[in-house]
């Protein structure tokens, strides 16, 4: 396993709306992030559709573990804005969120994370298009 993957993986598990969610950690590589949501009653907005705020979390946390893998040890991220374009809504089938780093520096951490949706036969859509901000900050637990 590379560390990079621990290192996700261990915060990753301590994040209780993920985990009420449902989603997934799937891939963890330097400067980048891979997550997966499935469709449920829990995600929906009033239409039955992936709700944004769903896309938006998924999306953001996505680009924040791609940006962790970047950061020193001993320090975690803390998102200080971020922008998104929801692009499509679909129903069924699972969310797929992957974060990129664009530029780490010392202080100041940029990514982007695309939201695309994969459904039941495997074709992918995209959903939305993510840009953040990241800060490093000091771990405290």
């Amino acid at each position: 396993m590379l560390p990079e993957f621990a290192r996700v993986q261990a915060s990753f598990e301590r994040q209780g709306m993920m985990r009420h969610l449902g989603a997934r950690l799937l891939r963890v590589e330097p400067g980048l992030c891979e997550l997966a949501l499935p469709y449920s009653d829990k995600v929906t907005q009033q239409q039955d559709g992936f709700h944004g705020g769903a896309m938006g979390a998924l999306a953001d946390i996505a680009g924040g573990y791609a940006g962790l893998t970047m950061a020193p040890e001993g320090m975690e991220v803390v998102t200080v804005e971020y922008k998104i374009n929801f692009l499509s809504s679909f129903q069924g089938g699972e969310l797929r969120a992957t974060g990129r780093v664009l530029k780490a520096g010392r202080r100041v951490i940029v990514t982007a994370a695309e939201v695309v949706h994969i459904d039941a036969d495997g074709k992918t859509s995209a959903c939305a298009m993510l840009q953040q901000t990241l800060v490093p900050v000091p771990k405290t637990y």
